[in-house]
C-alpha cells in the first residue's frame, strides 16, 4: 500500500507518529517495521549492494528519528523518510563508485517448470542489468514510482525536483530500458 499524498495517509500511521514524536520508541519501531522492507529493497536497486543497502536505511531510520520533532505532522511520511534515504544515498554516491550486482535471488519467482524459471531468472538479470545501467537520477525516480508506487508530486519531494522532472524522469528511464529491452525480446520471439 503506498501512501502518496496526506488525504490517503492513514490516521493509524498519524498517531503512532505523533507518539513517536513525544518520545515513543515502540511507536518508532512499528513505523520501521512497516517501511524497512520498502526502503531496503529501494535503496538495494539504486546501490547494487546489499551491505550498502542495508546501511544506508539503518542511517536514514537513525536520521528520521534524530529528526522526528522536526517532521510535521500530517505531512507525507513515506515521502519524507525516502527523501532522507535518497539525501543519503546521494552523499555516498558522490563519494564512491558502487559495483554493480544482479538482484538477489529470493526476488525472482519461481514459475511451473524448471524452463520457466531459467527464463524468468534471465528476464529478471537482464531486467536488473538495464536497471542498473540507467543514470542514478533516472533510476531512483523510476523505482519510487514503479516499486513504492508513490505519485510523481511526491517523486519530486523525495528527490528535491519539480513534478514536472519526476514526470520526465520516468518517462526517459522507460524509454532507455526499451531501447535495451526491446532488441532482446523481439530475439526470443523470432
Amino acid at each position: 500500500m503506498a501512501w502518496d499524498d496526506v488525504s490517503s495517509v492513514p490516521d493509524e500511521e498519524q498517531v503512532l507518529i505523533h507518539s513517536a514524536q513525544k518520545g515513543d520508541r515502540q511507536a518508532f519501531a512499528v513505523l520501521v517495521e512497516h517501511y524497512w522492507d520498502r526502503l531496503y529493497r529501494w535503496l538495494y536497486h539504486l546501490t547494487h549492494n546489499r551491505h550498502t543497502a542495508e546501511d544506508l536505511a539503518q542511517e536514514t531510520l537513525l536520521k528520521a528519528l534524530a529528526n522526528l520533532s522536526r517532521f510535521r505532522l500530517g505531512s507525507n511520511f513515506h515521502a519524507w523518510l525516502f527523501r532522507i534515504a535518497y539525501n543519503s544515498f546521494v552523499s555516498q554516491w558522490r563519494g564512491e563508485e558502487r559495483a554493480r550486482q544482479a538482484f538477489p535471488r529470493h526476488l525472482s519467482t519461481p514459475q511451473e517448470t524448471p524452463l520457466d524459471q531459467v527464463l524468468s531468472r534471465e528476464a529478471l538479470q537482464l531486467l536488473a542489468r538495464a536497471v542498473g545501467r540507467l543514470p542514478a537520477e533516472y533510476r531512483a525516480a523510476l523505482l519510487l514510482r514503479a516499486e513504492e508506487g508513490l505519485s510523481f508530486h511526491a517523486i519530486a519531494g523525495v528527490l528535491g525536483i519539480k513534478e514536472e522532472t519526476a514526470r520526465w524522469r520516468v518517462f526517459k528511464a522507460r524509454q532507455k530500458l526499451m531501447g535495451v529491452l526491446a532488441p532482446q525480446l523481439e530475439r526470443e520471439q523470432v
